[in-house]
């Protein structure tokens, strides 16, 4: 009896390969090809951003290195080129070279000088890196989009593992191409995405050993670190620091799992700790170096007032019942402003953090992210400054927890109209021309809307459940209330 042919090399791999369609379909197939395509529409969409705010520099410029387009542009374009990034070349010594805060201070009138930014230290030590070398306010943008771009890739690359398709909120958002180079708000965003995955990946189970790859003190330290990093940029991730030693405070646990007694206060003692000393070690070295121009900084906040270019409820709101403005001397505008804005910062965050204790009373693990959600909305709410590339500071949240998707709809439709009207705005106001309809509508709609969604994400963001993936949440399975993030 003849032997049976001997099948050919593609007959013998061809049944123990799997199709495309099944490598796809795999976990870790398709998250290839969320990655690559978020990575590609993100890169392209700060890419465009860079080539949008370009067209505000270019040659000639002056002997200080302004472009003469600056800031209106070569021509009519629908996204305005003005960013913060070529404004701040001139008036803060950056074009200079002065090395920030060590030399200068601020005048009677509040104007900086020698070095010193209106940014906590660590963002102008990024500034002062970006005009190495830079003779030109085109040089500054071109070299600062060189150091925030891979801020934005690690967003995108945790954003992708965490929360895997939504990804594309943050990636294929029109706030990518508008303020990504707007100002230096990638490099604070990533540190809270960072302070998010460390957590989330903490709690995975190592399977060898059945445990968490790190323990909830372990995670809430470095997670505590990062924030302490992001607070030196731009403040408002330190704020995440309260309901994470919340977080480490009940274990991570429900409340019929751990009793008065078994409360961690030396855990979230430590959490709080480790934050307090990570901000002395970074600033420190700044207060003693020059202790002048690190206080002119946080003297300059202090003076700001809620006028037209802050796009604040106060400003639009305030102004039109008390009958003044922020111009007007000793005017009651200002008194109220300055009050009710801290008071009201504090109160909103107390809320949002109440609003946490009384989910993880109701049976789930105390929500760290949607309470640190909700602190930020208030934060944003309520403060006197409320610059439009503040959309890249929320919308992570977006993207990480469950939010109703037309509350995510309103406030980006918000932030377009906006962002394309506030800009011209600032133009006919600058020229005295007559206001044209549409962008003070664009600029009101703006306002209101992102107002009115705030108001509604301090409650609503913290019983919104996490997108985690199963594959990569803790031993619980509910997603929002049992990751220990």
């Amino acid at each position: 009896m003849p032997s049976p042919p001997v099948p050919s090399t593609w007959e013998l791999t061809t049944p123990d390969k799997p199709s495309w369609r099944t490598r796809l379909s795999s976990g870790r197939g398709e998250l290839v090809l969320i990655l690559l395509i978020a990575l590609v529409i993100s890169s392209l969409f700060m890419w465009l951003g860079y080539l949008g705010k370009a067209t505000c520099g270019g040659a000639p410029f002056d002997e200080f290195g302004r472009s003469a387009h600056w800031p209106v542009g070569t021509g009519e374009i629908i996204m305005p080129c003005y960013s913060d990034l070529q404004f701040l070349w001139i008036g803060r010594d950056i074009n200079n070279h002065v090395f920030p805060f060590i030399h200068g201070g601020i005048t009677d009138n509040g104007v900086l000088f020698g070095g010193v930014v209106e940014y906590p230290v660590l963002s102008g030590l990024l500034m002062y890196l970006g005009a190495s070398g830079a003779h030109t306010d085109s040089d500054f943008l071109f070299q600062s989009a060189l150091l925030i771009a891979p801020f934005g890739v690690l967003i995108v690359i945790l954003l992708a593992l965490l929360a895997r398709w939504w990804v594309l909120l943050w990636a294929a958002a029109p706030a990518l191409i508008l303020y990504a180079l707007h100002n230096w708000e990638l490099p604070v965003v990533a540190t809270t995405v960072v302070a998010v995955a460390i957590m989330v990946f903490g709690a995975r189970m190592n399977p060898r050993t059945g445990s968490p790859w790190l323990s909830l003190r372990t995670s809430a330290c470095w997670t505590s670190f990062v924030l302490a990093i992001g607070f030196c940029l731009k403040i408002y991730p330190g704020l995440f620091v309260v309901p994470l030693a919340i977080l480490v405070l009940t274990r991570a646990l429900r409340p019929a799992q751990v009793s008065k007694s078994e409360l961690d206060w030396k855990g979230a003692g430590g959490v709080v700790g480790v934050a307090i000393a990570t901000v002395i070690a970074v600033q420190l070295p700044f207060m003693i170096a020059g202790f002048d121009g690190w206080k002119a900084s946080l003297t300059f906040q202090g003076k700001r007032k809620a006028d037209v270019d802050t796009n604040s409820i106060w400003y639009w709101g305030l102004r039109h019942l008390v009958g003044d403005g922020p111009q007007d001397p000793g005017s009651l505008y200002n008194s109220v402003v300055g009050v009710a804005s801290p008071l009201l910062i504090i109160v909103g965050m107390a809320a949002a953090v109440w609003f946490g204790v009384r989910h993880w009373q109701q049976g789930n693990v105390f929500p760290w992210v949607g309470t640190s959600a909700a602190m930020l909305a208030a934060f944003m709410l309520f403060h006197k400054v409320h610059s439009p590339q503040y959309t890249l500071w929320i919308l992570p949240f977006f993207v990480l927890l469950a939010v109703d998707w037309r509350i995510i709809v309103l406030y980006l439709i918000g932030d377009i109209a906006l962002d394309l009207t506030i800009f011209r705005m600032f133009g006919i106001l600058t020229r005295g021309d007559d206001m044209t309809w549409w962008v003070m509508g664009g600029v009101q709609l703006g306002v209101w809307s992102h107002a009115v969604c705030l108001l509604i994400l301090i409650y609503h963001f913290v019983g919104a459940p996490l997108r985690v993936p199963p594959k990569i949440a803790s031993p619980e399975k509910s997603v929002g209330a049992t990751v220990p993030a």
